[in-house]
């Protein structure tokens, strides 16, 4: 049996909630994503979303909201340049990637490195 307290309540209860208070922060915990280029975890705010439609188009997802497979990529050229070298964006969407494609995506990523 547990020793009562005035109020009724049980001490040992009391004094483990108290306890499971100090430990859990409040902050929520930022997604976290894996950059097809360097391979680093970094937040998914921070990395650049490659998306393949529903109609095999690969584009650029400004929003990171958009249907499709996403794959994400941090905003560097060098990143960039490895997944391309390393065939990240070919293994993310389980698919071939014309050249086309990988010229389209190089110009809209030298657009953005240059808006930031």
């Amino acid at each position: 049996m547990c020793p009562k307290l005035t109020t009724g309540k049980c001490r040992r209860n009391s004094e483990e909630l108290e306890r499971r208070d100090q430990s859990v922060s409040t902050a929520k915990k930022a997604p976290q994503r894996q950059c097809i280029g360097c391979g680093e975890m970094k937040n998914k705010r921070d990395l650049i979303r490659i998306l393949k439609g529903a109609d095999d188009s690969i584009t650029i997802d400004a929003t990171g909201r958009k249907n499709g497979r996403g794959a994400y990529l941090c905003p560097s050229m060098e990143c960039f340049k490895r997944a391309v070298k390393g065939k990240g964006l070919e293994r993310s969407f389980k698919t071939a990637i014309p050249k086309e494609v990988y010229e389209n995506l190089e110009k809209e990523m030298e657009r953005l490195g240059r808006q930031e």
